[in-house]
């Protein structure tokens, strides 16, 4: 971990050097842009929802189930069909292009651009997504979710 925190202070040193303070500053808030993104991503994709651990210690094998999918058009098109985030958890190599839609999977009740804007106000964001989950629930019982 050292070794890389060492890459990334000399890379950004090196930008300091190269191309002076201004473009450090930038690229500093467009990273920090890029890490808040796909951190909100992850949150909103996984809200809710766990696996069960077994008695053995181990966790139960990843499902469509873990995680929410958004099969609107426009999400889709625009974030590469990062939006059927299920079917890539459950077949990591399956190429991007080729993702799958799962109806047994939770969906998200609007596409990823909404859900992106409505993780930024907390207590509307819990209000749908809560409601998300106990409706998921109630279809579907054998899912583990929180």
């Amino acid at each position: 971990m050292i070794q890389f925190n060492l890459i990334q202070v000399l890379f950004c040193l090196g930008i300091l050097f190269i191309f002076g303070f201004w473009p450090l500053i930038y690229f500093l808030f467009a990273a920090t842009i890029g890490f808040l993104l796909l951190e909100t991503v992850n949150y909103i994709e996984h809200y809710g929802l766990r696996r069960v651990q077994k008695e053995s210690g181990k966790w139960s094998q990843v499902l469509p189930i873990h995680s929410w999918n958004s099969n609107h058009a426009i999400g889709r098109m625009l974030l590469f069909e990062l939006t059927r985030h299920s079917d890539h958890h459950y077949k990591a190599s399956r190429k991007y292009q080729i993702l799958r839609h799962f109806d047994e999977a939770p969906q998200m009740p609007y596409g990823y651009p909404m859900m992106l804007l409505l993780s930024f106000f907390p207590p509307v964001f819990f209000r749908i997504m809560n409601k998300q989950i106990e409706e998921y629930k109630s279809n579907h019982p054998e899912a583990a979710l929180s």
